[in-house]
Parts: structure tokens; sequence; C-alpha cells
């Protein structure tokens, strides 16, 4: 699924996060992104990764991280999934998946036994200048942080 690799220049994307509000990559040159895309608000493994990000926001942002959440619920869902968890971060609706689908995390998946299309868990990094650093294809939602504030 992703054909991105580490040295391409990241997709520049355009979309509304959680208030509507217009986020573009570009706007981000000069820092270093962490986008990660995820499954589905307010599940298991989604909301550890998620608090996990939150209870390192400022050890991250020491490192100079900015981060931006993406998955295909819509504004009012993320706006819950803050509120309950109050995450500092923003959350991109990506409803239409045309920022899943420039990053190649849109497509088949398997759980139980059943295929089905959906967001596959994966985390890019990006530099200053807007070239893919990492890409972190087995995220530990967990311990998501350590893995960032690591490399």
């Amino acid at each position: 699924m992703i054909t991105l690799k580490v040295g391409d220049m990241a997709p520049d994307l355009v979309a509304k996060d959680h208030n509507g509000n217009t986020i573009k990559l570009s706007n981000y040159k000069g820092n270093k992104v962490v986008l990660y895309f995820y499954p589905k608000d307010d599940t298991p493994g989604c909301t550890a990764e998620a608090c996990n990000l939150r209870d390192n926001y400022e050890e991250l942002q020491k490192k100079g991280f900015k981060i931006i959440g993406v998955s295909a619920d819509n504004e009012k869902s993320h706006k819950k999934f803050i509120e309950k968890y109050k995450l500092p971060f923003p959350l991109i609706a990506d409803i239409d998946k045309t920022v899943c689908n420039a990053y190649g995390v849109w497509g088949k998946k398997k759980f139980m036994g059943k295929e089905y299309d959906g967001i596959s868990r994966v985390t890019f990094v990006i530099s200053e200048d807007g070239m893919i650093e990492d890409i972190i294809e087995k995220v530990d939602t967990k311990n998501h942080s350590n893995q960032l504030i690591s490399k």
C-alpha cells in the first residue's frame, strides 16, 4: 500500500481539522512534523496512541515536533475525541480519504479473517524542509512517543 519512502518529499496536504480550519503541510515548513494516521476515534488502540502522544506532548515539542493526526472520521467525531481526552494537537477529518490516498495508507486490511477497506496505522516523520525522514509502520500504540523520541 505505502508507496512513499524515506527521502521522498511528503505530499502537501490541504485538509480541514476538527474545528473546520484548513491545515496545509506547507504551512509547517521549518518544523518537524509527526503525521500519524489511525483507523478510528475513540477505539482502544487509537485512544491509547493519542493519549500516549498527549502525555508526552511537552517532550515531543522540546524535540521540535508538531503533531497532526489523520483519520476518516468527521469533524464532530474528532471534536468529541479531542474534548474527551484533552488532546493538544489537531486531527484532520479526511472523510474523502484524499490525504490517506496521497500517503498510501488507505486500502485492504484483514481483521479476524475478514477483509475490508480501511486506514493502516502508520506515522510519517517529516523534516523541516518537507522530506520524509522516517516511516513507522509498526506503531506501538502505548509507547508511540518513545518510538519518535528515540530517533
